[in-house]
């Protein structure tokens, strides 16, 4: 168990688990997600840590499909400017490795934006805290969990 789904049994929402062999050898985790599970790569979205301008981070998930827009994310987050945060910064403020970083369960909770094409989907998938592991829940129900901003995010 993963902190990201004790979160999810503690929340008491519908969701389901799946697992993947991980190659140690990806470079794209998520996309790696998508065609080891078979899922649609629009559904997959990847957990990005960004450093926003004042010295405070927050969080952009976006399609595995797609870049995150600094810009659109900065101004999801109430910040002038967003830059990718730095690996070591990333690791520790969610308590997870990249690749495996997951927007339920962090540390430390962060703002967090999700790309508005999310709302259209029947299930999204996030990773669930570890490499070869992924969440499926419904979107409404992880936007609200984190408490998060739907806006656009993918470019």
């Amino acid at each position: 168990m993963t902190p990201a789904i004790v979160a999810l049994e503690r929340a008491g929402v519908a969701h389901r688990v799946l697992s993947y062999e991980h190659d140690p050898g990806a470079e794209a985790y998520g996309t790696e997600a998508a065609e080891a599970l078979g899922l649609d790569p629009a559904g997959v979205h990847k957990t990005l840590v960004v450093a926003l301008a004042g010295g405070t981070h927050g969080v952009g998930l976006v399609p595995v499909t797609s870049q995150l827009d600094l810009k659109a994310c900065a101004r999801a987050l109430g910040a002038k400017k967003a830059t990718m945060a730095e690996t070591r910064d990333a690791e520790r403020l969610t308590g997870y490795v990249v690749g495996g970083i997951s927007p339920l369960g962090q540390r430390r909770r962060l703002p967090t934006a999700v790309d508005e094409a999310a709302a259209s989907l029947p299930e999204i998938f996030v990773s669930a805290g570890r490499r070869g592991l992924e969440i499926g829940l419904a979107p409404e129900v992880l936007v609200d969990l984190l408490d998060a901003a739907l806006a656009p995010l993918a470019s």
